[in-house]
């Protein structure tokens, strides 16, 4: 760090969004100039006292960014966490300690707060383990040849009494935030979605360079009329000999149950001139290709980690999910940043849990990315055992808490922030 002490990394200035967003821009390899109505929509949003910066001679060569966020612990219980984005570094001033500076600053802001956890979308898979974070759900991405699928091309709609209706904007910024508050509430992993979100997505609010192209919105409504699933999607316009090859594009779907995903997945599939449907960003364990008859024809084009977590508080974010049975483990945790480091009982059933610092010995020896890894069920403790990054103590332990912690369905977050 020598030659380096006059970087001052600490929050932003309104007078200093433009420049902080220029650096952004930067670090995301974006044209880095950005329109006056961009640089007052980020500053009618962004928290300042949680913007940060790294400034060199009046410079932003650096940016971080948190906000508020509530994630779905298995159970359904939500709990505070510190969201992270717009992370980067200029190239001119990689390797210097910056990110290390800006995140221990808000991670220690975090904990004082009283969050549980801190997540993030990690851009590069490397970066984010060293301060304490693990990838707690992963994201895959279908690719849908339709003619090969077996659905029958004769289909008309759902035959469970339930309808597709195609809905505009207004419908979508009506009926959606219920709905997914239901989806969301049942799918650990998934965050929450404020208000911006659905105007964004639905061209009430419109930003960024790129103009807005609306979407096609269709809903499932279930036998009673209750509208149980919505879907986002665009399709180019690809004709090759007088013969259509034409892509619908999902941006997002979200359902309450397997009917409503499996009609919406139908429906996509049905649409005239449509010959390949693209997925989007679904959970890994996904019911789309197990709903074709022929399931081959669902190619993956991406599988890869997505949300990752760092507990803030061990106690507050065991005892905040359920389990699959009944025992008792002490963890003794390992924390680069002290903001965890100690040794917990978790004492757990399927009525509920306690956790508490303990003096016993350890069951299971392991580090803060591998609790975050671990605290949705998605990983396996065996399995890391096996990597060597979890350590088994007391024979068994291992296999006792992937009994507890492993979910019957893999956790996913539906979203990018």
């Amino acid at each position: 760090m020598t030659g380096h002490t006059d970087i001052a990394v600490r929050p932003i200035a309104e007078a200093e969004i433009a420049d902080w967003t220029r650096a952004l821009n930067t670090g995301f390899l974006r044209a880095p100039e950005s329109s006056e109505e961009e640089i007052a929509d980020r500053a009618s949003y962004i928290d300042l006292a949680r913007t940060l910066g790294a400034f060199e001679d009046g410079r932003c060569v650096a940016t971080f960014r948190s906000f508020a966020q509530e994630v779905t612990a298995v159970g359904g219980a939500v709990v505070a966490a510190d969201a992270i984005s717009n992370v980067t570094v200029s190239p001119t001033h990689r390797r210097r300690g910056l990110l290390s500076r800006m995140m221990a600053d808000d991670l220690a802001a975090a904990k004082e707060r009283g969050d549980v956890v801190a997540t993030l979308i990690a851009a590069e898979y490397p970066i984010y383990g060293r301060y304490g974070f693990g990838p707690a759900t992963w994201t895959a991405e279908w690719t849908v040849d339709v003619q090969r699928s077996g659905l029958d091309p004769r289909w008309s709609g759902p035959g469970d009494g339930g309808r597709i209706d195609l809905v505009d904007p207004a419908d979508v910024r009506k009926l959606g935030p219920e709905l997914y508050e239901r989806v969301r509430r049942a799918q650990p992993g998934a965050v929450d979605r404020g208000e911006r979100w659905w105007q964004k997505a639905t061209g009430a609010l419109r930003t960024g360079p790129s103009p807005w192209n609306e979407p096609f919105f269709a809903a499932y409504r279930s036998a009673q009329g209750e509208v149980e699933g919505l879907v986002s999607y665009r399709a180019d316009d690809n004709w090759q000999a007088k013969q259509p090859h034409n892509t619908a594009s999902v941006d997002w779907l979200v359902a309450t149950g397997p009917a409503a995903e499996r009609a919406l997945w139908h429906y996509l599939c049905s649409i005239d001139w449509i010959t390949q449907v693209k997925s989007g960003w679904r959970a890994p364990d996904d019911l789309l290709p197990l709903l074709l008859p022929d399931p081959r024809a669902a190619r993956i084009t991406t599988q890869a980690d997505w949300l990752w977590v760092r507990v803030l508080d061990v106690v507050r974010a065991l005892e905040a999910r359920t389990y699959g049975g009944e025992g008792a483990l002490v963890l003794e945790v390992g924390d680069p940043d002290g903001l965890t480091a100690g040794r917990y009982l978790l004492e757990a059933s399927v009525e509920g849990a306690s956790c508490a610092p303990t003096t016993r010995d350890a069951d299971l020896v392991l580090g803060a990315g591998e609790l975050g890894a671990l605290w949705l069920g998605d990983e396996s403790v065996v399995r890391l055992a096996a990597l060597g990054r979890v350590r088994e103590q007391r024979t068994g332990a291992a296999r006792l808490a992937d009994a507890l912690l492993r979910t019957s369905r893999r956790p996913w977050c539906p979203d990018v922030f």
